[in-house]
């Protein structure tokens, strides 16, 4: 073992196999919060009337990686940008979509439209991608995607060959209207309970998940920029709970029974709180406005629902930050509401569709 060890040192260390973005900045004062970066896309959020015609990003990638076109390179943001990262030793490509943001997020969100998450093997580069998991999106007024985010890429660390409608947060027939968004705590098995997180509550949020092994409450990062005064989150649901509830040390709770979480906040960003997360998102101090479903009912037929804006501990909303871009709104569902703490029933399932966000 020694000497295979010492022969691993002595060898040059092979090219790195990676093709990613790992930061990104720009120039100037442009951005009204951080950038953010997923699997292939960078957004940078701006206010509408910035002129967006001639910017120089510039990229920090995996080592050894090549960008095309070169980071700081001019070009018209206007319309979204395609730039392809190469792996140091050449053999894996990945394009990536850089826009700038200046619209707020879809206000109307009917749950017919999916993508994949894919995934191409790194051994076998004429193998076809694969794919896991669903991906929710709408539409901005201005005709651009608006992704939601869930919890399923922490779950294909637990259950990569799951099929996408075992996940926790899946697309679904027989909706109020068409299809419908589907959230069910599932068991994350052998390893999740290794890592005192036995289950995985369906969730469904506007804002991203970047995994936090440390603290995986904190992979979830709630909300995106809205400038509009949010008014009344309405539209329809059913619910079904587990049998048994259980701790995050997968130890039944008796008498206790699992319940769903469905609210969303307006919240003002700051440098020491960019986003909330599943360990502040109804107790920050910077929540300004809380809509949440209080009647909350196990039912098997579709119930309306109809919850308005309130002030938070009378924090009021400031209009010159909020026209600003300052405030971020966060719409937040969940298959089991203590999920964040990986308590609640495997089985707990939460439909939702028909979702309507009205605003002044």
């Amino acid at each position: 073992m020694a000497c295979l060890l010492l022969s691993s040192c002595i060898k040059d260390e092979a090219p790195n196999a990676e093709a990613d973005i790992t930061s990104t900045a720009l120039e100037g004062n442009l951005l009204i919060r951080e950038p953010v970066i997923t699997n292939n896309e960078v957004r940078f959020y701006v206010n509408g009337w910035n002129d967006v015609t001639h910017l120089s990003p510039r990229f920090t990638l995996t080592d050894g990686a090549t960008i095309e076109p070169e980071s700081g390179t001019e070009r018209d943001f206007t319309q979204p940008q395609t730039y392809t990262v190469t792996s140091q030793d050449g053999q894996w490509k990945k394009t990536y979509t850089v826009s700038f943001v200046s619209d707020d997020v879809a206000t109307e969100y009917h749950f017919e439209n999916i993508k994949w998450y894919e995934y191409k093997s790194s051994w076998d580069k004429d193998a076809e991608p694969k794919k896991y998991y669903h991906i929710f999106y709408d539409q901005t007024l201005d005709g651009k995607d608006m992704e939601w985010g869930s919890g399923n890429a922490g779950y294909l660390i637990t259950a990569s060959d799951a099929p996408a409608d075992t996940y926790p947060t899946s697309q679904a027939e027989d909706g109020y209207r068409g299809k419908c968004a589907k959230l069910t705590t599932v068991s994350t098995g052998a390893l999740g309970a290794f890592m005192e997180a036995p289950i995985a509550a369906g969730n469904l949020f506007t804002g991203t998940f970047e995994i936090n092994i440390g603290n995986m409450a904190k992979s979830t990062h709630f909300g995106l920029p809205f400038r509009k005064m949010p008014k009344e989150l309405v539209g329809y649901y059913k619910y079904k709970a587990g049998e048994k509830f259980t701790d995050a040390k997968n130890k039944e709770v008796k008498d206790r029974k699992d319940d769903f979480a469905l609210y969303a906040v307006l919240y003002e960003v700051t440098d020491a709180v960019p986003y909330l997360d599943g360990t502040n998102s109804l107790t920050s101090g910077n929540i300004i406005l809380l809509a949440q479903l209080d009647e909350r009912k196990e039912t098997d037929e579709w119930t309306r629902f109809s919850v308005p804006f309130r002030s938070v501990e009378g924090r009021t909303v400031d209009a010159g930050k909020l026209a600003a871009g300052k405030y971020n709104l966060a719409i937040i569902l969940s298959s089991s509401k203590d999920g964040a703490t990986f308590s609640g029933a495997v089985g707990s399932t939460l439909w939702v569709d028909e979702l309507q966000l009205f605003y002044e």
